[in-house]
């Protein structure tokens, strides 16, 4: 398997710029975005649905759930940072929204 490329500075603002309601986290060299459902069960099945997409990628986010709030983190740790796969899968996240 090709080594994953992190992607540059330059690439990452052009990439950003297709995902408005995701920011660049500098800490965690990944990009992050909150989502707020009805209810618990809203927001599961909204992890479900991410969960599936994710494991189809083999590409998976760090996440948190609280009631009705999902965080998430993309960022490709064998890459050392923001990577297309983070990006690919960022797009597939919100298509679900």
């Amino acid at each position: 398997m090709a080594a994953i490329s992190p992607l540059s500075e330059a690439e990452r603002s052009a990439a950003l710029q297709d995902l408005p309601q995701w920011t660049y986290d500098k800490d965690n060299k990944g990009i992050a975005r909150s989502f707020a459902f009805g209810n618990f069960v809203e927001a599961f099945g909204f992890m479900s649905s991410v969960a599936l997409l994710a494991e189809k990628a083999d590409h998976h986010p760090e996440w948190s759930n609280v009631y009705n709030r999902v965080e998430i983190l993309l960022t490709t740790h064998d890459a050392g940072g923001l990577s297309e796969r983070d990006i690919a899968l960022a797009k597939q996240i919100d298509a679900l929204i």
